[in-house]
């Protein structure tokens, strides 16, 4: 069975929490991003070395897996949207479509001790690229294809929401419920 998209516009979590994973967007202290990802990234080398990584939960759900893939994904995609943003002036970001990406990258093949390696770097890469960020850098702007404006500060919100509520997916522990985190 195929999974069938996700078509919510998540933009919404910089609102409000999300109900189910906890994570509060409008919380969040942007300058603990580097330190989230990277505590994010330990999380997430913990359930890809569980057993039966690569099971699904049900044949409409991505496995841990799946969700790691997917992870690693995110943040190397905002981890180019960053880059973009921190040296052009109102960057357009291009569409990315997370599923057919898990279908052409046939994430559920994937060998989780490597989806772990690059998960990790991944998470380092983007945490070093929002270390350097300075204060005045923070409003600087990028627009999302379907026009949603996004600030440094707001992307770093947005995209912390993704990789918490897929730990939540999963059953791992999730770091951050309706609580700021202090770095």
């Amino acid at each position: 069975m195929q999974i069938v998209p996700d078509t919510k516009n998540w933009t919404w979590v910089l609102d409000r929490p999300c109900p189910d994973c906890g994570y509060d967007g409008p919380a969040f202290d942007v300058n603990a991003s580097g330190t989230m990802l990277r505590d994010l990234g330990r999380r997430w080398q913990v359930v890809l070395r569980r057993d039966g990584v690569g099971v699904r939960p049900r044949p409409d759900k991505w496995s841990a897996l799946e969700y790691g893939c997917h992870v690693r994904d995110v943040f190397r995609i905002f981890d180019q949207r960053l880059s973009l943003m921190l040296s052009q002036d109102d960057p357009s970001f291009e569409n990315w479509d997370q599923d057919q990406t898990a279908v052409d990258d046939d994430y559920a093949h994937q060998v989780a001790g490597q989806v772990a390696a690059e998960l990790d770097a991944a998470a380092e890469a983007l945490a070093a690229r929002f270390d350097s960020v300075s204060a005045g850098q923070w409003p600087r702007r990028g627009l999302r294809s379907d026009g949603s404006a996004f600030t440094v500060a707001t992307l770093s919100r947005y995209l912390m929401h993704d990789p918490v509520h897929h730990l939540w997916d999963v059953g791992a522990d999730v770091p951050f419920t309706r609580r700021p985190i202090s770095s």
